[in-house]
């Protein structure tokens, strides 16, 4: 298969993802596309460093496997060669001794079992002579295939820095070759799936999780597996490359090179710091040692949840076993015998660069987060990016949504939690309203009922008790008793009436109305103590609406006068009109003592008093209720009787159509 240079090395699992951007915040180049909250890897953009593979919790990020095709290769009739990079020991620690592990590998059924730490032996030394030879400018070392990508994908000007000088990988497998034969197939196993990206010249790379896969495929371990040792070449000091400052520990064989002269970076932010200040002049005299990761021992190849240290200490351990036993001659006659190899390696400037927005489409970006000045820039990094301004510019260039800004996104939940309590709350004073019209609407149906039935039996009453009092003498003791039953068949009709009006069986008359003019004469029309203060509050533009004068003001004056019996101690009566152009209301509030909340529902209910015996019938809201639903009003009351929960009072607002 081919190894092309833009072959795709990761891929999303898109049912896994969870909207967390770790993959955005921990990718160097930011080669992460937000669509609909998932994250994809723009492959043009990728450099293989794999850090969101290793960051995902949720196994939403997998890497290119190649498990497949080297079986393919191993069930061929060529010769077959693995070559294994020198961060083994961190990866097989289970693995008593590096014999076992070759006998593994030489078990699924390679010809030749290598380590690519000759390579890197091979290689140090070109990277010594080029330290020593250089004048001028330093140069980037070239062994970590995403270093050579960031270099040639977003500091294409620096290309020419890289050192001329092949990977370790790439030496080893030239090696292998002219050792074995050009018609060899060179399958390389380590921790980094980037170089699976790297060079045509090696035909398959296979990881280090990828060749446990094939262990526990072909039921290998080490226990049943026959020791044996590495193939020629035998590899010296390249065994120690994968640590932290590996390169320079090799390359510095004869300690000639000063650490003064080097500078060595590793991990995401670090190298990107390096090199920019080296493209910024600071450092340009300094040879720069980077990796991608903290070391090739931390791969995203390798196993997850190892240490670093813990790591690095197995691969000293190794190295110190190999060098107090390695054949020094031999060591030295095969470096002879493979210094004429070509090492080097061209590398070519290819920008994947975009462009920087214009300014204003960039400000756009920032308004739609809600960022309108620089005191909104809180540049917290939530959304994976450093910058309020580079999330922006990703937006801009599609690659962002304005949901990955965490507090653009809370305050949008907060106005949404806001509006669902307005919400919620219209809906429950909508509900209680529509309980308390049905219930009034049956108690309607009743009152109208017994209305016509004592109609008729209350006008007989009234015509005969009438007639008689006109029939009797001025001095006939019955005429008192006469009048008292027509005083009280009088009441009747009034309270007969009122059911009426209640039951909603009454016309109204509307006409044109200066409703402010209206609400003073009827602030007028009541007695007022002088304990209480009355507020009248005007606050609507238009004040002519259609209304039936005579019913309203009966409703008005009717609330002005419970208003002000509520308040024994004094108080202040507020009333006040607003509205708009579709309907006007009217506000009547006082500071008295309030309606228990165990009444608020029976309030309208026809003989339904809170007042002592004889001091009101009980149909006083009832009638109000009635006449405001002729008019295709509504009426609302809030109040208050607990003094621990505020000032106590009641207020009525009632909502009438203009026309």
């Amino acid at each position: 298969m081919s190894h092309a240079y833009h072959r795709q090395l990761v891929f999303t699992v898109k049912d896994k993802c969870r909207v967390c951007y770790t993959c955005v915040r921990e990718c160097p180049v930011k080669a992460i596309k937000i669509i609909r909250t998932q994250a994809e890897v723009i492959n043009e953009r990728c450099i293989g460093c794999g850090n969101c593979v290793k960051v995902c919790s949720q196994g939403a990020k997998y890497p290119l496997r190649s498990i497949d095709e080297v079986n393919e290769l191993l069930k061929s009739e060529k010769k077959i060669a693995a070559c294994i990079a020198p961060s083994f020991p961190a990866e097989f620690t289970e693995v008593p001794d590096h014999r076992m592990f070759v006998g593994m590998i030489r078990a699924l059924g390679f010809d030749y079992v290598a380590e690519v730490a000759f390579g890197a032996d091979m290689v140090a030394r070109e990277y010594e002579n080029r330290i020593k030879r250089s004048e001028g400018d330093g140069q980037i070392s070239s062994d970590c295939p995403a270093i050579v990508y960031f270099i040639r994908h977003y500091h294409p000007e620096l290309v020419g820095n890289l050192a001329p000088v092949a990977s370790p990988m790439l030496a080893m497998t030239r090696i292998m070759k002219k050792k074995y034969g050009e018609d060899l197939k060179v399958v390389f196993i380590g921790p980094c799936f980037a170089k699976k990206a790297e060079t045509d010249e090696i035909d398959e790379v296979l990881t280090f999780r990828e060749l446990r896969e094939m262990f526990q495929e072909k039921g290998i371990i080490w226990e049943n597996s026959s020791p044996s040792v590495f193939d020629p070449p035998v590899s010296g000091k390249g065994a120690i490359f994968p640590i932290s400052r590996g390169l320079y520990f090799t390359a510095n064989s004869t300690e000639t090179i000063p650490e003064e002269q080097v500078v060595v970076a590793e991990g995401r932010v670090n190298f990107k710091e390096a090199v920019r200040e080296f493209e910024e002049g600071l450092i340009r005299n300094k040879h720069l040692m980077l990796l991608c990761c903290e070391g090739c021992i931390m791969g995203p190849g390798t196993s997850p949840g190892g240490k670093r240290f813990a790591r690095s200490a197995a691969v000293g351990e190794y190295v110190s076993k190999k060098l107090a036993t390695v054949d020094k001659e031999q060591w030295e006659n095969q470096v002879e015998e493979f210094s004429g190899l070509d090492f080097s390696q061209q590398f070519s400037p290819e920008d994947r660069r975009f462009e920087i927005p214009a300014e204003d489409k960039i400000l756009e970006a920032l308004h739609a987060m809600g960022k309108f000045k620089p005191g909104d820039h809180l540049n917290c990094g939530t959304c994976g990016y450093d910058t309020c301004v580079e999330h922006a510019i990703a937006i801009v260039k599609d690659l962002a949504e304005t949901e990955m800004c965490l507090p653009y996104t809370i305050e949008k939940l907060h106005d949404s939690i806001n509006n669902l309590n307005v919400s919620n709350d219209k809906l429950a004073k909508a509900k209680q309203a529509l309980k308390q019209s049905e219930k009034l609407a049956h108690m309607g149906q009743l009152s109208a009922g017994i209305a016509h039935e004592l109609n008729n039996p209350l006008g007989v009453i009234t015509m005969y008790s009438n007639i008689l009092i006109d029939e009797s003498p001025e001095n006939d003791p019955m005429r008192d008793d006469l009048k008292l039953i027509a005083e009280q068949a009088d009441r009747c009709k009034k309270i007969v009436s009122g059911l009426l009006n209640f039951a909603r069986k009454n016309q109204v008359t509307l006409s044109e109305t200066d409703i402010v003019k209206f609400m003073r004469h009827s602030i007028d029309s009541i007695i007022k103590p002088s304990n209480i203060e009355i507020a009248f509050e005007p606050k609507i533009a238009d004040p002519q609406a259609r209304l039936d004068i005579d019913q309203m003001m009966q409703v008005l004056t009717n609330l002005e006068k419970n208003a002000v019996e509520a308040m024994p101690d004094g108080g202040t009566l507020t009333v006040g009109v607003e509205g708009d152009q579709k309907e006007i209301r009217f506000i009547i509030a006082d500071t008295g003592t309030g309606i228990s909340k165990e009444y608020m529902d029976k309030i309208f209910t026809p003989f339904f008093t809170t007042k002592e015996m004889g001091k009101g019938t009980g149909l006083g809201l009832a009638l109000i209720y009635g006449i405001v639903k002729m008019h295709k009003g509504k009426i609302h009351v809030e109040s208050n009787d607990d003094v621990t929960k505020g000032n106590t009072g009641t207020t009525f607002t009632i909502t009438l159509p203009r026309t």
